[in-house]
């Protein structure tokens, strides 16, 4: 069953900041994101205690110290630049895990979204880099943007027209299914169209397969599973579902990853928007090479919201 779309309203915002390149875009979308829904915004900074705490509680306060002035020196910038004019928010500065720190964070201000950057490369455990942004959508009980590097510079919700689209890759899944009343909210609030796209396999197989009643061709095998995904697709929609834009539905065929950036790459997609599970597991998979989920959010061209169950 479909749990029934809402009026689209975000109070609070979390972005996550290291001070680098790649956490300023994360930081503009906040922004963005923050005063489009007038929500508070909360900026945090976490000292990793890794390493810090080996070298002695002296280096661990310096290091803190020293986040606390760069902390004030981004907010004084921000503040001048105007970007946060009218804007209620919050920079925080915390010593330990950054996970389990703006896990705490999270829960303390009842944040409802989170922002995080991510990077193309692999195996850097820094906020924006790495298996840590993973971590943080893997684990986090609220929705999560992820801000890749080839994400457009500033959220599309305040430019001229605003969000045009938003894709909703399924499996016809529980957790593409709780993500899509979040995604019909979001089009609905924009006036975007809703695409759902389903990735068959490259061969597809249909139940009770077998080689003596099959097609002549694999073109007829993929033509029978599009018609099946697409009606599936239109089912997969419930028809009470008030969507200001109809739907449109994609079958494609392929590996998810490939084909899901490519059709978003294609539509010129502003937001793609994932269901994921909830594994106990999460924290290893996090750490696995080149996850789906993290493939994407790391590679696509414009922002990617998950929606954890």
């Amino acid at each position: 069953m479909v749990l029934p779309a809402k009026e689209l309203s975000v109070k609070s915002v979390l972005v996550g900041s290291d001070f680098s390149e790649a956490s300023l875009k994360p930081l503009r979308h906040a922004v963005n994101v923050a005063r489009h829904f007038r929500s508070k915004l909360y900026l945090a900074h976490i000292v990793s205690s890794v390493g810090l705490t080996i070298a002695g509680a002296e280096a661990l306060e310096l290091a803190t110290n020293a986040a606390r002035r760069d902390v004030g020196e981004l907010e004084r910038k921000l503040a001048e630049s105007g970007a946060l004019a009218d804007l209620s928010h919050e920079f925080l500065v915390r010593e330990g895990d950054v996970w389990e720190e703006l896990r705490r964070i999270i829960h303390e201000k009842q944040i409802e979204l989170v922002v995080i950057g991510t990077h193309a490369r692999q195996g850097i455990d820094k906020l924006v880099l790495g298996s840590t942004a993973e971590q943080i959508f893997r684990e986090a009980d609220n929705l999560v943007l992820t801000v890749g590097p080839h994400a457009l510079p500033d959220a599309p919700i305040e430019a001229v027209g605003g969000v045009r689209s938003v894709l909703l890759p399924t499996d016809f899944g529980a957790d593409s299914l709780r993500a899509l009343p979040h995604a019909i909210s979001f089009a609905n609030h924009f006036g975007a169209r809703l695409v759902l796209l389903h990735v068959a396999p490259v061969m597809p197989m249909p139940e009770g397969f077998s080689w003596s009643t099959a097609p002549d061709n694999i073109d007829q095998m993929r033509e029978n599973a599009r018609q099946k995904a697409l009606k599936k697709l239109r089912e997969f929609v419930a028809k009470d579902a008030a969507l200001t834009v109809p739907p449109e539905f994609m079958v494609e065929f392929g590996k998810h990853g490939e084909q899901i950036l490519r059709v978003a790459h294609q539509l010129k997609t502003d937001l793609i928007i994932m269901g994921l599970n909830h594994s106990k597991h999460g924290r290893a998979i996090s750490h696995l090479p080149q996850t789906t989920a993290y493939k994407i959010a790391s590679e696509a061209h414009c922002s990617v919201l998950t929606v954890r169950d």
